[in-house]
């Protein structure tokens, strides 16, 4: 189980100060100067770690990266100024034209179109497939991809990973593994199981209240004997042998981060570690609220398939049940249908916010067909799961009795 108590205490007690301001400051400057031209030289150098300039991070940043890494127990990290801004630094750090990487499982709409196009277009190959299909994947990672990505839970589709066993089989072919854990911080804690590199839309749970765009990518130490080390990665093997543990880290910022120029604002990090100080409490309440709200519409919408692990019927019912003991965080779907019916369910609601977001403190529901995915061909739908009828839940602080009794009523 969870020690949600520990991370009650810990992230109010690291985040605050006891001497001077209590709120973590601001650093705004784009530019920092330096003593003397022998101190810029080492801060450029890598030798005095000192801000050189706003583009590869701040002290406010790096306030919210110290915090996330006690969140994930991770080596490093990044702050970015979005959750996709994390996912493109990294596929921009460590791929090259003529790599592959494969996408288990279903995907955020925003993942899915940079993977599938984007990268294509610069020489980054991709497939896809299910979370189930261990044939697949142990064929793939025997033909020497170079990544591995799912979602800690499938966006929108909630289907649940077998993690270890995929983290495994990863490990063993020396193939890098990148976990989207924005649904799940706390809940999970991926570094632990045996991935390289975790991402986050700090948007979403970490944040909790709409107020800050923002991402972050989370590194394990590198080893003595390392995976990185692996003939496919040995155009990163100059920075691997200089930096040892932290190569992943550095990789990121001089591949990508440097370049690209992914950096989160000294503002967003601000506000977002105000997000951080009540995650874990947050986190606890809303997994709790969305098992109560998703079992109790399974019983009482009529003609509305309502869809989350913990209903039995699930196909990953007992792999959640494994995974996820506290929950697995805020989404449910219900699909009724017909964007018709959809549209008439999500505009008699009275307490929901329709919006793309997702993890708010707030309940909030989109129909996915019409919005994030409406460019998407019907291949693809299908794939990812996306229906004429799907609406996207994300289930906040509420009282669920409340939550469950709008849903009810305005499906009438």
């Amino acid at each position: 189980m969870i020690n949600f108590e520990y991370f009650h205490t810990l992230l109010p007690q690291s985040i605050g100060s006891k001497n001077g301001a209590v709120a973590p400051t601001i650093t705004p400057s784009a530019a920092f100067a330096y003593e003397n031209a022998e101190e810029a030289e080492a801060i450029f150098k890598g030798d005095v770690s000192k801000p050189l300039y706003a583009r590869m991070g701040n002290p406010t940043n790096a306030k919210l990266e110290s915090i996330l890494c006690k969140i994930e127990d991770a080596n490093s990290a990044i702050a970015t100024s979005s959750g996709m801004g994390a996912i493109s630094m990294v596929l921009t750090a460590f791929l090259k034209s003529g790599d592959e990487v494969l996408c288990i499982g279903g995907f955020f709409g925003g993942t899915y179109a940079l993977v599938n196009e984007t990268m294509a277009r610069f020489g980054v190959a991709s497939d896809f497939c299910d979370v189930d299909d261990f044939d697949k994947i142990e064929e793939k990672l025997k033909n020497g991809i170079a990544m591995v990505i799912f979602e800690s839970v499938g966006n929108p589709n909630l289907k649940v990973p077998e993690i270890e066993k995929i983290l495994t089989l990863c490990n063993k072919y020396n193939t890098l593994t990148m976990v989207d854990n924005t649904a799940t911080p706390i809940l999970l804690q991926p570094l632990k199981m045996g991935a390289d590199i975790v991402v986050h839309s700090t948007t979403k749970n970490i944040s909790g209240h709409s107020a800050s765009l923002g991402g972050a990518a989370l590194f394990r130490k590198v080893l003595k004997d390392d995976k990185l080390k692996d003939d496919k990665y040995k155009h990163l093997s100059e920075i691997v042998e200089k930096m040892g543990e932290k190569a992943m880290f550095a990789i990121t910022k001089k591949r990508a981060l440097r370049d690209f120029g992914m950096t989160a604002s000294a503002y967003s990090s601000f506000i977002t570690l105000l997000g951080c100080e009540t995650l874990s409490i947050r986190m606890e309440r809303i997994s709790k609220n969305t098992q109560i709200v998703a079992n109790e519409l399974h019983k009482k919408l009529k003609n509305v398939l309502v869809r989350h692990p913990s209903i039995e019927e699930h196909e990953h019912y007992d792999r959640y049940k494994k995974i996820y003991p506290a929950g697995c965080g805020s989404l449910l779907t219900l699909d009724t249908g017909c964007s018709k019916s959809a549209f008439k369910l999500l505009n008699n609601t009275k307490l929901i916010t329709q919006t793309a977001n997702i993890g708010d403190n707030r309940t909030l529901a989109l129909h996915m067909k019409s919005t994030i995915y409406r460019d998407f061909k019907e291949s693809d739908l299908k794939f990812l799961g996306i229906t004429d009828g799907l609406i996207r839940v994300s289930i906040g602080l509420e009282n669920p009795v409340d939550i469950i009794d709008d849903f009810v009523q305005a499906s009438e």
